[in-house]
């Protein structure tokens, strides 16, 4: 035992001060031979190479990166995955707006006389047209329960109340980018009272970019350039702005209006490892403090605005290990089409899964530049069997963590 935590210990050792540059500037430092990536970081890489294989049946566009100690040991791509790639993330976007909020209330704290307990549906953090408020039970929503998902507003089954998995009716379209605008966002009905009930509400998730708008006095995504993705080295990213079928929300070329604050980011895949990165050090960078580090501590625990499901500030952790053989203070956000980013502080691990449809390729949704060829190799591919994928969320992180040489 003594000898291992000696090995635990040298290991967390070599990552210690050690920030990635960016991308242009050489990027992570990497290693490449199995015996070296054996002896620095304890993983068996025949055991990644299993989970890639695996990834390969979960979407039709994808790879699988994983840092250990600060060494980027693992970085596979299939399809239309590719490093430069920036395909539309879908859900993974809800984490960024999350570390913004915190973000805004390091830099504005007398805005948020209660911290995150601020009542926040009320003229001083939203625009006036929406008030008054359609329910006056939205009056008692707090900033940490929209974070959360337990404001009581309605998105898509099951619900969870106290622990307990419930189906209820009637519960909204909650899946698409009209979601995350502003109209949608600030009319959604409540299905039980705020703190009462947790519900994956998308809508939910676009009220936080909307406080970031107002109290910042710039788009969400400005905002995230100067203080979060310039400071990290990102490389090219936005968001997929373009939604010329959307009835509302959106301008005369199809752009919508504002920042979307439920999903759609895109975002490179050394970047996302960069963003993992800055959560396994609980918000720091170098020698800056991007995020408060209790704001990040939260986003990988149980968090008293939602004691109904293992959700904190849009991120699902694992406290109460509901995923097995994964450490208890592991946690991710995932996105539809298969992605996910993890984060495991106890084995400093850093974990993304890339995945993506063709339509979240499609550069017409960000008209960003895309950078390399896709081969066509994935055109006719069918996911595989059910029973054999399951949860390629979890599963995929299990084996991930298998791969540690005990």
């Amino acid at each position: 035992m003594r000898l291992l935590t000696i090995f635990t210990t040298a290991l967390c050792a070599v990552a210690a001060g050690y920030f990635p540059a960016p991308d242009s500037k050489g990027g992570w430092r990497t290693l490449t031979a199995p015996d070296e990536i054996k002896a620095k970081t304890g993983i068996d890489i025949k055991k990644l190479d299993e989970a890639f294989e695996y990834a390969q049946l979960t979407s039709q566009h994808g790879g699988l990166l994983v840092v250990r100690n600060g060494y980027l040991i693992y970085e596979r791509y299939f399809g239309r995955g590719h490093r430069e790639a920036l395909p539309e993330l879908a859900s993974c976007g809800k984490a960024f707006t999350s570390v913004s909020i915190g973000m805004l209330m390091k830099q504005k704290p007398s805005t948020f006389p209660q911290g995150l307990d601020t009542k926040i549906m009320n003229e001083k953090y939203l625009p006036t047209q929406y008030f008054p408020l359609d329910d006056p039970r939205k009056s008692e929503i707090s900033l940490g329960q929209v974070l959360a998902m337990s404001a009581g507003i309605r998105g898509t089954n099951p619900v969870y109340v106290s622990g307990k998995r419930e189906t209820w009716d009637k519960p909204t379209e909650d899946n698409g980018p009209w979601s995350t605008t502003d109209d949608f966002a600030m009319k959604q009905s409540l299905w039980c009272a705020p703190g009462d009930c947790y519900s994956y509400a998308t809508s939910s998730s676009h009220i936080p970019a909307m406080i970031v708008r107002t109290q910042s006095g710039m788009e969400m995504e400005d905002f995230m350039r100067k203080h979060l993705t310039t400071p990290l080295g990102f490389g090219a990213w936005g968001y997929a702005m373009y939604r010329p079928k959307l009835k509302s929300g959106i301008d005369a070329n199809g752009r919508m209006f504002h920042t979307p604050g439920g999903g759609s980011i895109a975002v490179r895949s050394t970047d996302m490892l960069r963003f993992g990165y800055l959560m396994l050090n609980k918000g720091r960078w170098g020698n800056k403090q991007i995020i408060p580090a209790d704001f990040a501590e939260l986003c990988g625990r149980m968090v008293k605005y939602n004691l109904h499901y293992h959700h904190s500030f849009n991120f699902n952790v694992n406290e109460n290990g509901n995923l097995a053989n994964v450490p208890r203070d592991a946690f991710w956000k995932g996105g539809s089409g298969g992605y996910a980013i993890y984060v495991v502080p106890s084995l400093n691990l850093v974990v993304y899964k890339m995945g993506g449809n063709e339509g979240q390729y499609d550069p017409a949704l960000t008209r960003l530049p895309v950078k390399y060829e896709y081969d066509g190799s994935r055109a006719n591919w069918k996911p595989g069997d059910p029973k054999t994928v399951g949860d390629a969320t979890g599963r995929t992180l299990q084996m991930v963590v298998g791969a540690i040489i005990k």
